[in-house]
C-alpha cells in the first residue's frame, strides 16, 4: 500500500476532515462501527475517502438521538431498503421536532407580548373596552363539578393542548355564565379556554362574543375576588351598563412571575350591554 498515491488518509487527516478528534475514530474502530480500510505492519491506520460519507451518516444519526448501539445494528445489516426506511423514519422525527420548536417559539412570543403589556397596566383602574371577536378553544363543561372533577378537567385540557399542539402561549382562562355571576357564584365556571390567534382546522372552537367589556384587575387570592367584582359592578352602574352573557377571567401574574398568592393578578373581563 502506497500512502502517497492519495487514495488513503491517515487517522489525523480523516479526523480533521470529519471535524472530530482521533479518539472518536479509535473508539468507533474499537466497537466495530467504523474501522480503517487498511492497517499496515507498523500499526498505522488508513481511511478511504469513500468512508467520509459513512462517517457523516453516523454523525447525523447520532445527532438525531440514535444510540451508537442502534447505529451498530443498522451497520451490521446494511441494505438500500433498510437505509431508505431509516431515512423516512428520521425525516418524520425531524418534522415533528420542527413543529414542536415552532410551537414553542409562538408560545414564547405570546408570553413576551403579554408580559410587556402587563408591565404597563394600571391594576387599580377599571376600563371600558370594545373587543374584536376572538377564537377560543374550550374544555368540556365544568359547571357545578366537584373540586376533584375540576382538577381532572384541567389535567385533560392541558393534555389536549399539548397533544394537539393548541397551546398558543396565551393564558388558560375561565368563562362564567351571567346567571352564576349574578348569584355571586364567581368560581362556578362553565369552561376553561385558551385563545387561538391562528385556529387550526378540524377543531371545535368558540367565537368569543365581540363587543363592550368592563375590565378590572384583582390583586390577591381568589377568596377575596368578590371585592373586585363589587368595584366593577359599581362602575357598571355608574356607566349605566348591564351584565352581558359571559365573564372571562385570566391570570396576568401568577406563580410563574410572583412568589406569593397575595401578589397574583387576575384580569376580569365582564361583557356588558347598554341599558
Amino acid at each position: 500500500m502506497n500512502k502517497k498515491d492519495g487514495k488513503y488518509l491517515t487517522t489525523g487527516e480523516f479526523a480533521k476532515l470529519c471535524k472530530v478528534n482521533k479518539q472518536t475514530l479509535f473508539y468507533y474502530d474499537q466497537i466495530g462501527l467504523l474501522s480503517p480500510v487498511l492497517k499496515n505492519e507498523k500499526g498505522y491506520r488508513y481511511y478511504s475517502i469513500r468512508q467520509i460519507e459513512l462517517f457523516f451518516v453516523i454523525d447525523l444519526l447520532k445527532d438525531l438521538g440514535m444510540s451508537l448501539n442502534d447505529i451498530q445494528i443498522y451497520m451490521q445489516n446494511k441494505s438500500p431498503e433498510g437505509f431508505l426506511s431509516l431515512m423516512y423514519q428520521k425525516r418524520e422525527e425531524i418534522v415533528k421536532k420542527r413543529q414542536d420548536i415552532e410551537m414553542k417559539e409562538k408560545m414564547i412570543e405570546a408570553n413576551i407580548a403579554l408580559m410587556e403589556e402587563a408591565l404597563h397596566l394600571d391594576f387599580q383602574q377599571i376600563t371600558f373596552v370594545q373587543f374584536p371577536e376572538a377564537t377560543l378553544y374550550l374544555s368540556r363543561n365544568i359547571e357545578n363539578v366537584t373540586d376533584e372533577e375540576f382538577v381532572g378537567v384541567v389535567s385533560d385540557f392541558i393534555n389536549e393542548l399539548s397533544q394537539s399542539q393548541l397551546d398558543s402561549g396565551y393564558p388558560i382562562g375561565t368563562i362564567t355564565k351571567r346567571e352564576n355571576v349574578q348569584k355571586g357564584d364567581y368560581s362556578n365556571y362553565s369552561y376553561l379556554y385558551i385563545e387561538q390567534p391562528n385556529p387550526k382546522q378540524g377543531y371545535p372552537y368558540f367565537q368569543a362574543v365581540k363587543g363592550d367589556f368592563l375590565i378590572g384587575y384583582h390583586i390577591g387570592e381568589e377568596t377575596t375576588i368578590n371585592k373586585t367584582y363589587e368595584r366593577i359592578f359599581s362602575e357598571m352602574e355608574r356607566l349605566e351598563l348591564t351584565l352581558g352573557e359571559y365573564v372571562f377571567e385570566e391570570y396576568i401574574y401568577d406563580s410563574v412571575v410572583k412568589n406569593t398568592k397575595d401578589q397574583y393578578v387576575t384580569k376580569i373581563m365582564i361583557q356588558v350591554e347598554r341599558i
